[in-house]
């Protein structure tokens, strides 16, 4: 028998919420992506429970010992308990009726097999009770050992289910599949077939699915085969995916940003098409307005901080075709640094106004041009 453990599953209010469940007669079990993660040896963050226990009943059992339980997704039967300080997603046992792209007509179940064929892909179709004793009603366990993605039996009926499930494809692909070893054929086809329904989905779940696969530690195989099936046109008209497996080369070991690989993209309307916050829609503006100039490394630092400076050499040195300088980290940090010598008060009041606001502009232009070696005294007897 396949066990999976850790912190996560042996959590007080875990075990509370799955035993309780159990001792009121029903099935209890960790579900999908929990217990993917413990078997990979990957950080587990949300814990999510699948019951045959009815909404109504999995509340009565659990508001009776004192667990909050709030209503979340009633009408699909999902609630939320709290216990132990943790939200726990708990979903009874589904089986889909009828689908609309998204939103689908559900029936419970009591068998395991049909809530575990709604799900979208083999390897999230893992399921574990409360001693870490995994249940594999459908072959996830072998699909997960091969590090191969593939759509539970008919790609083309679970992506119409949701087309999402098109997106989530890369990015699982991206963050747990074998680039050796190539993408399921058959879930390519099945996309490329879907392509229309990408443009039924909000710009909010788009976005945040491109975020998460341009996270993943080399999301470049699986954006160049969006590319090839079609997919990432849809969703970022004009992208280019050229440049990305190069960036992530030049990265080595410094942390994925995915607002830096968006910039090697390129795109139109970017931030709009992927509703991006406005802190990364303007951290995205700048990255692009940099890569596009020559202002050293330092000089950035000093402006937008060290992380967007060292971001902006990374896709300067991509796109000429050359290593990033060596000494990128070591300029950034100096001019993440440095501090301006001149303050308003050392030119008033013989200047005020505009015309102080024009003069600390060009001092301080001076000092940055000089690697800000200019002294105080040197600009302001200049």
């Amino acid at each position: 028998m396949i066990k999976v453990k850790g912190p996560w599953l042996s959590d007080p209010g875990t075990q509370q919420i799955l035993t309780l469940l159990e001792e009121a007669g029903f099935k209890a079990y960790v579900v999908g992506g929990c217990v993917r993660n413990a078997l990979l040896g990957q950080p587990v963050r949300d814990v999510d429970i699948a019951t045959d226990a009815r909404p109504e009943q999995g509340t009565e059992v659990l508001s009776a010992a004192g667990i909050k339980v709030v209503p979340t997704g009633i009408d699909h039967g999902t609630i939320t308990a709290v216990a132990n300080g943790i939200g726990h997603e708990i979903t009874t046992f589904r089986r889909d009726v009828e689908s609309f792209g998204r939103r689908a007509v559900v029936s419970f179940s009591d068998d395991i097999e049909e809530d575990a064929r709604r799900r979208d892909f083999t390897i999230n179709a893992l399921y574990a009770d409360r001693h870490g004793n995994v249940l594999d009603p459908i072959g996830g366990l072998a699909d997960l050992r091969a590090r191969r993605i593939r759509f539970i039996d008919d790609a083309d009926e679970r992506i119409r289910e949701d087309y999402l499930r098109a997106l989530r494809f890369f990015r699982f692909h991206a963050w747990y599949g074998d680039p050796e070893a190539g993408m399921d054929q058959e879930a390519l086809a099945a996309i490329a077939e879907n392509l229309d329904g990408l443009e039924t989905l909000s710009r909010e779940r788009v976005g945040s699915e491109i975020l998460r696969l341009l996270e993943a530690p080399d999301p470049a195989p699986a954006v160049a085969a969006m590319a090839r099936c079609g997919a990432l046109a849809r969703v970022l008209p004009g992208a280019d995916d050229r440049f990305l497996a190069a960036l992530v080369h030049n990265e080595g070991d410094l942390p994925p940003r995915a607002i830096r690989r968006l910039a090697i993209l390129g795109g139109e309307d970017v931030a709009r098409r992927l509703r991006l916050s406005r802190r990364d829609a303007r951290r995205l503006e700048r990255l692009r307005e940099g890569m596009a100039g020559n202002e050293p490394v330092a000089a950035l630092a000093y402006r937008f901080g060290k992380d967007e400076a060292v971001d902006i050499e990374l896709l300067r040195a991509t796109l000429a075709g050359r290593p990033p300088a060596e000494d990128m980290d070591k300029q950034a940090a100096r001019g993440a640094a440095a501090v301006f010598p001149v303050k308003a008060r050392d030119l008033m009041p013989a200047l005020s106004g505009p015309e102080l606001g024009k003069r600390l502009k060009e001092l301080e232009r001076r000092w940055i041009e000089s690697g800000f070696t200019l002294t105080r005294e040197e600009l302001l007897s200049s």
